[in-house]
């Protein structure tokens, strides 16, 4: 019967699904083995953190209850102690509770320890056993169990291919978990709601929402009707991968079917409206929603505040705030650290500080993301002072500093040119065991180059490099800027050059700089042949583009280039920038010979288009 089990591991390697509880090492410091070794080594009659009220099992009950995952421990010590020892039912009963409590390693830990113990396992310890496995992200044992219920004759069940389609989709093996479905259905098993469920969860996860429809429609076909559950994951992932009217065709679909939204599909929808400022859409759903009798919960109007507050709408986004609590809905640290963004991207410090100060008179306390909120927006507006003050506060308040708190203040620093704090507070970083990524590494990068430490920044470069993270353009730019800026042009060119050897595509901005170090050094030929190379190479010319090549020129006084420039650049549709601007208007006024003027109005159709910001 089984031809398409052949993913399955043979038996010889199902008894290795056994011992890999030491490989698995999940969790607490001390695994889950050695937890339980500890319990096995207590006297049979001792019954250490064991109390009746711990948890409750009786003849009738299906399930134990624990309140900590050591009751379990307990429990389970004392079962295989007990003579006789009772029956594999109620082990599983154990089992499946351990399971709901998500403690999947202590599962895999008992039922070990019950095989080497000699307590001969069934199907459904089993299914619980691969499940496990599953979860855990070690799919290969779960089929190794699957391998061993086959050889014991065991009939696999709707249950045990669930698992290993949803271990295969945790696992992102999407395409895998959808042949077993359909071998599923080619071997006689009708899949339900929750394998159905699942598989569309996981093509929705790899931004296959194209696919996840395609199942939508068999399922139908097949006769396991789509809940409101599945229709959301799909809309979810439309919206988050901007297919916006094929969400809301969707969302059409489910009300024309007489399935009733739930918060979770307006709260999808809503969300894609506001991140495309969709005001109007946003308060017709909104009001649907209510009118529906759908109630909006705290993520409901987390994701209007937000984006309000995004959009420079703090006034509105504090209006909600005090609707939410009119209405009863408690507003959670999300809220505040929401409405303190929006007024640090206002520049407005003092109200990001009060609403900041006022989270523990809440009853909430202030968490990582609301610090970084709050020191950004100090280094923002280069207080800097107050940006380490509150850093240090966040430290005596047991806050651990992240990444992008260390981040955020070597910006900050090398902004205001305090370069020796921005370095310190790398090596602190690096000293705390935090480990730098590329942004942090580009942030001090810029700094350095921007301030004429040209050395100290390709000492960081080496160190970056040797830390195992790759480069990418944009660290480039920064080394080149830096070295154009302090005449070291000849190493510029170098590295430039050896961009496509290390598999890099230079930018426009790339281009850019090359091109204003070139004119900087007079090197007008070069920079205009890298200005007619762009194109060629396939990289699209920008407004700066065309303005760095018109000042060099301008600048070494070559007006015939500047003007076939400047015409390219309005036929072009870009426009002069500021210095560009001055700098032409300037000439304009000491040509004594009108020369410069024809040049520039030559072409008649471009004189009425010529736009200077």
């Amino acid at each position: 019967m089984m031809r398409c089990w052949r993913i399955a591991a043979s038996s010889s390697c199902s008894s290795c699904a056994f011992g890999v509880v030491q490989l698995l090492e999940l969790g607490n410091p001390k695994s889950s083995v050695s937890l339980l070794n500890d319990f096995s080594a207590l006297n049979k009659n001792t019954l250490l953190f064991y109390s009746p009220n711990s948890y409750f099992s009786t003849a009738h009950s299906k399930h134990y209850v624990f309140k900590h995952i050591d009751d379990a421990f307990a429990l389970f010590n004392r079962m295989i102690h007990t003579h006789p020892r009772p029956s594999i039912v109620e082990f599983g009963k154990l089992l499946a509770t351990v399971v709901r409590m998500k403690h999947y390693e202590s599962a895999v830990a008992f039922l070990r320890q019950m095989k080497l113990l000699g307590i001969h396992h069934n199907f459904y310890t089993l299914n619980i056993l691969l499940n496990c496995f599953c979860r855990l992200h070690r799919t290969d044992f779960g089929f190794s169990v699957f391998g061993k219920m086959l050889n014991l004759g065991l009939q696999p069940d709707l249950i045990t291919f669930s698992a290993l389609i949803n271990g295969l989709c945790i696992q992102g093996k999407v395409a895998q978990a959808v042949r077993l479905l359909e071998n599923m259905v080619e071997e006689g098993y009708q899949p339900n709601l929750i394998t159905y469920s699942t598989i569309v969860n996981g093509l929705c996860k790899i931004g296959d929402a194209t696919h996840a429809i395609s199942l939508l429609r068999i399922m139908a076909e097949r006769g396991c009707a789509p809940n409101i559950v599945t229709y959301s994951t799909i809309i979810d992932s439309l919206c988050k991968d901007n297919h916006v009217p094929e969400a809301l065709k969707l969302f059409s679909e489910i009300r024309g079917k007489g399935i009733p939204p739930n918060v979770v599909t307006y709260n999808c929808l809503i969300h894609a409206m506001c991140n495309s400022c969709q005001w109007k859409e946003v308060k017709r759903l909104f009001d649907e929603m209510v009118t529906a009798n759908c109630k909006p919960d705290v993520f409901t109007y987390n994701i209007m505040i937000n984006a309000l507050c995004k959009e420079g709408k703090v006034l509105d986004a504090r209006d909600i705030v005090e609707t939410m609590v009119q209405l009863g809905i408690e507003p959670d640290i999300v809220t505040y650290n929401s409405l303190m963004d929006g007024y640090c991207l206002q520049g407005q410090m003092g109200q990001a500080r009060t609403v900041f100060n006022s989270v523990t008179n809440k009853g909430l306390a202030p968490d990582i993301f609301g610090y970084n909120v709050i020191i950004n927006g100090y280094s923002k507006a280069k207080r800097m002072d107050e940006a380490v003050e509150l850093f240090h506060e966040m430290t005596r308040n047991g806050v651990i500093p992240n990444v992008v708190t260390y981040s955020t203040l070597i910006s900050g620093m090398a902004q205001v040119g305090r370069l020796a704090t921005a370095q310190k507070l790398f090596e602190e970083m690096c000293a705390c065991g935090l480990v730098p990524d590329l942004i942090t590494y580009s942030i001090l990068l810029d700094g350095l180059c921007k301030h004429g430490h040209i050395h100290e920044a390709l000492g960081i470069f080496h160190v970056m490099q040797s830390d195992g993270l790759e480069p990418r353009i944009f660290h480039y730019n920064i080394l080149i800027d830096g070295l154009c800026l302090v005449g070291q042009l000849k190493v510029a060119r170098e590295l430039f050059s050896a961009l496509t050897a290390k598999g890099l595509h230079p930018s426009v901005y790339t281009y850019n700089i090359m091109m204003k170090g070139l004119c900087k050094e007079g090197l007008l030929d070069e920079a205009y042949k890298l200005f007619r190379k762009m194109e060629a190479d396939g990289c699209m010319r920008n407004s700066c583009s065309f303005n760095t090549m018109i000042r060099g020129f301008l600048h070494n006084n070559d007006k015939e280039r500047a003007t076939q420039i400047l015409h390219e650049m309005v036929k072009g549709g870009f426009s002069a920038d500021f210095s560009t601007a001055i700098m032409v208007v300037n000439l304009l006024f000491r040509d004594s010979t009108g020369e410069f003027f024809r040049a520039l109005v030559q072409n008649s159709e471009d004189y009425q288009s010529v736009n200077m910001e």
